[in-house]
């Protein structure tokens, strides 16, 4: 259902978005507010907008008190590895000891309530890849209302490129995965992949707008696209739609509110009593079709699984390069999306290999041909090795 917002609360929104002051912000958001029309497809957006409010107030508050800048230096966690998986969760049920099992980081592992207060990050070796575990402080119900320091903790699964949701099955699992997916939608953080994606590159002034459809507009045109983004005052952009989207989907993304995170479920003590029972209930009740890795962390059934599952989840393909005049190829892989093309690898490896590229030799057991010469445009798959020749 779209916002149907009056002209002047569009314009108070463009207002408020281009606004660096906080306490700048939240007058114009407040008056955003009141420009904002209360029915039901306004619910989430007013809510999101309350919710940014109060997340700058505290910041506010925190600034006043000296101790913003250590707080967020804490709780930030920098990338390092293939890729960066946060773990979730409600209390006690096995973070801290997964993250222990998995990669030998130095945590307190403790039957007390709520030890984890702020994230802790591991690495995990998966055969020549590393990803970055982080143990996230536990969820509560109402942490995407800021309870608990749950807005920090959301904002860490937000920054994540990946997610493991952890439960433990010697009490009601479904309930807890029921309150961890729940308070992350409520955050606008989604474990299930939408039907749509709309991403929305602000531009230099004078450039116009372009919409590029991927997929299909369903109930819309592109006409109405550039309209509507008109509407809010975005005149300059690229506009990229994936998959079958609506108007609402394109309104949605100029809110910057949802965003999806590739994610596993471990249900952990599947190797007590009663486990298996409580395990098949969960996997019938699973949202979305998420999968569900059952593991003990005191045992050490199931973790050799994890790393498996995370590269499975992440959607990537691992390719290795070689120099011309190399018989062997790099050991350390360079990681890409799948359907990545050699023009994409070539630019993550430095902007020169893309501007100056002539060809590029492939060696797969996929091709019949091996090494074949190919272009930028050329896929890559898992495996793949690559020796590229500039100009």
């Amino acid at each position: 259902m779209t916002t149907n917002l009056p002209p002047e609360a569009k314009k108070k929104w463009s207002e408020a978005s281009t606004a660096r002051n906080p306490r700048h912000k939240v007058m114009l958001l407040q008056e955003f507010l009141s420009l904002t029309p209360k029915h039901k497809g306004t619910e989430k957006l007013r809510a999101q907008v309350k919710t940014k409010i109060s997340s700058l107030r505290r910041d506010m508050e925190e600034k006043k008190r000296k101790r913003a800048t250590a707080k967020r230096a804490r709780f930030f966690v920098e990338k390092e590895g293939a890729a960066q998986i946060v773990i979730l969760g409600e209390t006690n049920v096995g973070r801290s000891s997964l993250l222990a099992a998995l990669t030998h980081a130095k945590v307190e592992v403790s039957n007390y309530p709520f030890t984890t207060r702020e994230p802790v990050p591991g690495m995990l070796l998966f055969g020549d890849l590393q990803f970055q575990l982080v143990e996230a402080p536990a969820l509560i119900k109402g942490a995407s209302e800021g309870k608990g320091k749950g807005q920090k903790t959301l904002a860490v699964a937000r920054n994540a490129d990946a997610l493991i949701v952890m439960v433990d099955l010697l009490r009601d699992p479904r309930q807890q995965l029921s309150l961890i997916l729940n308070e992350l939608e409520r955050g606008r953080i989604y474990t299930s992949r939408p039907s749509a994606n709309v991403q929305i590159e602000k531009t230099h002034m004078g450039t116009g707008l372009r919409i590029a459809v991927i997929g299909k507009l369903l109930d819309c045109t592109t006409k109405e696209v550039k309209a509507m983004m008109r509407s809010y005052r975005v005149n300059d952009a690229v506009v990229r739609i994936f998959g079958q989207a609506t108007l609402d989907d394109v309104e949605e993304a100029i809110f910057e509110s949802a965003i999806f995170k590739p994610s596993i479920i471990i249900a952990n003590k599947s190797d007590v009593a009663g486990a298996g029972k409580r395990l098949a209930e969960l996997t019938n009740s699973a949202r979305g079709g998420l999968k569900i890795t059952p593991i003990s962390c005191k045992s050490g059934s199931g973790l050799r699984k994890i790393g498996a599952e995370i590269f499975s989840a992440l959607e990537v393909v691992k390719v290795y390069t070689k120099e011309p005049r190399e018989k062997t190829p790099s050991k350390r892989p360079f990681i890409l999306k799948k359907g990545a093309t050699v023009a994409e690898l070539a630019k993550q490896i430095h902007s020169d290999f893309y501007e100056r590229f002539s060809y590029a030799k492939v060696w797969s057991k996929r091709l019949q041909f091996s090494p074949q010469k190919v272009g930028l445009s050329f896929v890559l798959q898992n495996k793949d090795i690559i020796e590229l020749h500039l100009q």
